[in-house]
């Protein structure tokens, strides 16, 4: 059973990864045996510090997401520095808070640009290799998009990242649709609320942090390790007949 989640000899590409969420990914799927490139703003020290630790290889790609790297480009710098790509997750986000009213066209184009155009212009240009373009094995692969509680709900007081994460979750249908048949696993996972840097201003905030605690039911917010056995599935070939799937792992808030 344990060769199901076995990911030796794979490779994986993880965006936004130097802290948080995307650290924690990065690090999960090493230590299931994957080799992990990295693309980011960042330098991942730490992350690259953690990766070698296990005895797994790895590679920093300098892309700004937000305004646009060259999905092509950052797959191919992947691609040869570790070899041919079978796991890409599309972790990178960001978030801005304001009153619907008071969102600038700046604000939502930001939002938008990093959290869903490039995940699916990395996701086209990951599909591409993976289906025997650009150097790839032509053996299908995963690609596992990061969604949001924000996915399913309206949240408050940010309409864009709402946006974007929804598209996200239709992307993720919309792509594994079309690329099931040839090999190519596409599903997401939707956090509930961690303790990342994304969430310092919620945790701060003196009403609407014990609101949201009491909203969760395992009685406390998700620390980034708590998706290591999510992504891994969907990394693996556990989930070789999982397509469009967007899977909470949220402490119970959705069921609630």
């Amino acid at each position: 059973m344990h060769k199901l989640f076995d990911l030796h000899g794979r490779v994986a590409l993880v965006t936004g990864a130097n802290t948080g969420l995307g650290q924690a990914l990065a690090i999960a799927l090493a230590t299931a045996g994957a080799d992990i490139a990295v693309a980011g703003r960042t330098d991942p020290v730490e992350t690259a510090r953690q990766v070698h630790a296990l005895g797994r290889r790895f590679h920093a790609i300098s892309a700004n997401l937000a305004h646009g790297a060259p999905a092509m480009d950052v797959v191919q710098q992947a691609v040869a520095a570790l070899g041919p790509l079978d796991i890409l997750v599309n972790n990178a986000g960001t978030i801005h808070r304001a009153d619907a009213l008071d969102v600038t066209e700046d604000a939502w184009d930001a939002v938008m640009d990093t959290n869903l155009r490039s995940a699916f212009f990395l996701s086209q240009a990951a599909a591409r290799h993976m289906l025997g373009g650009a150097g790839g094995s032509g053996r299908g692969g995963k690609i596992i998009n990061i969604a949001s509680l924000l996915s399913f709900q309206g949240g408050i007081r940010v309409p864009a990242y709402t946006a974007s994460k929804s598209g996200l979750a239709g992307l993720t249908r919309a792509l594994a649709t079309e690329w099931a048949a040839h090999g190519i696993n596409v599903n997401a996972i939707a956090p509930g609320y961690f303790a990342t840097n994304n969430t310092a201003a919620l945790r701060s905030d003196a009403v609407r942090e014990p609101q949201i605690l009491a909203r969760i039911p395992a009685g406390r917010w998700g620390q980034p390790d708590d998706l290591a056995g999510a992504a891994v599935f969907l990394a693996s070939r556990a989930s070789d007949y999982v397509h469009g799937v967007v899977l909470p792992v949220d402490g119970g808030w959705l069921a609630r």
